[in-house]
């Protein structure tokens, strides 16, 4: 079977847009084509990630449109619903479509446009991706990511600044990223004494609301070589899932979604931790971040807080993770922020990530739905 590459990448501006969710994919589509010097004609299949345009600015049928909007009209076309792990589930419906035969040219964008509602609101339609049993009783993403990062800390000896230092390492690479919504270093004693969301955990422990837009664009490795020799190859993805009601699971602290995906993302691959050289994790909280090192298998279990304090998480580190600034500083627009994580590891691994270019071949990101209810593991490769 021929491989799977990708041979154009984009990303908008993230932050609060004044653009609709119609705007942001359009952006992002025409940005991807250029950059592969592709025809919108080429396109066989369009995937759009998408959580909730219908619930946040009552827009559907945003595939079409895009369709539409980029000269597309012939293309088959599919929305990609898998809550915020959206993104990873378009990149493996795209590589789905393009290892399967069924299309030559495959272009995924990932969007969403959250900013122009309240807080309070844009929290209700994310806390709509609960389980009824957890949602009746007011239970959010924050206070799991507080009620987990309590018992982490707990559990395992772990210092509070351990996670302050997750936030402010992620916000130190946003300031090299152009694309992101915040371009500010952020000190680990601003973090501990930022206001209380859900104890432990406090304001700079959380991502931002964000719009903003992504795209990838897919071919067979034999086509994408007609086009150009900058490209890179998906060697393996994979999703899972856990179970949707959290307080079911044996160990909160434990990402069975997550290890599950990393095992078979990584035998198809025929990779392991060991070879992954940079990695764009979904640190929605920086509980998370912390966790999924431990289920990806980069840290042992009840080790993975020391990562960002000993510097091996760090841009010069052993393992650079999040040198995109994350969710944290990035924004995460929550269709789109699985799409981002790929672009940041495209531009990483052909070597045009600018100031925030590390050393790499292989890259793996990590996108997480709800708190790992669902999750997609991708690892791109140079050829």
């Amino acid at each position: 079977m021929d491989r799977v590459a990708v041979i154009g990448a984009s990303m908008t501006r993230f932050g609060e847009r004044d653009d609709w969710i119609r705007d942001l994919l359009a952006e992002a589509g025409d940005a991807c084509l250029r950059d592969a010097s592709v025809p919108s004609e080429a396109v066989e299949h369009v995937y759009v990630s998408n959580m909730a345009s219908g619930e946040f600015e009552g827009q559907t049928g945003v595939s079409n449109m895009l369709a539409h909007d980029l000269g597309m009209v012939g293309a088959y076309t599919q929305r990609v619903d898998q809550t915020s792990a959206s993104g990873g589930a378009g990149i493996y419906a795209a590589w789905q479509s393009v290892a399967s035969g069924a299309s030559d040219m495959t272009l995924l964008v990932g969007g969403e446009k959250m900013t122009h509602r309240t807080t309070g609101e844009a929290t209700d339609v994310i806390a709509s991706l609960t389980h009824p049993v957890e949602y009746k009783h007011g239970v959010t993403l924050p206070s799991f990511a507080g009620l987990t990062a309590r018992l982490y800390l707990d559990e395992y000896d772990a210092p509070r600044e351990s996670l302050a230092a997750v936030a402010a390492k992620n916000h130190r690479n946003g300031v090299d990223n152009p694309h992101a919504q915040f371009r500010k270093e952020v000190s680990e004693d601003e973090i501990l004494d930022s206001p209380i969301v859900a104890d432990p955990l406090r304001l700079y422990d959380f991502c931002p609301i964000t719009d903003g837009s992504a795209a990838l664009l897919f071919c067979p490795e034999s086509v994408a070589r007609e086009y150009t020799d900058d490209y890179t190859v998906v060697s393996g993805v994979a999703g899972a899932s856990d179970t949707h009601v959290v307080h079911e699971r044996d160990d909160p602290t434990t990402m069975n979604g997550v290890a599950d995906s990393a095992t078979e993302a990584f035998e198809m691959a025929g990779r392991g931790p060991d070879d992954v050289d940079v990695a764009e994790l979904h640190d929605m909280f920086t509980i998370l971040e912390v966790l999924q090192l431990e289920a990806l298998g980069f840290a042992e279990t009840g080790e993975g807080w020391r990562l960002a304090p000993d510097g091996v998480t760090e841009r010069d580190g052993r393992l650079p993770v999040n040198t995109s600034g994350g969710l944290k500083s990035k924004g995460h627009p929550l269709g789109a922020s699985g799409v981002a994580q790929a672009y940041e590891l495209h531009r990483q691994l052909l070597g045009d990530a600018g100031d925030r270019q590390v050393d790499a071949e292989v890259g793996l990101a990590c996108n997480v739905g709800g708190f790992g209810n669902c999750v997609t593991t991708t690892i791109l490769e140079t050829p």
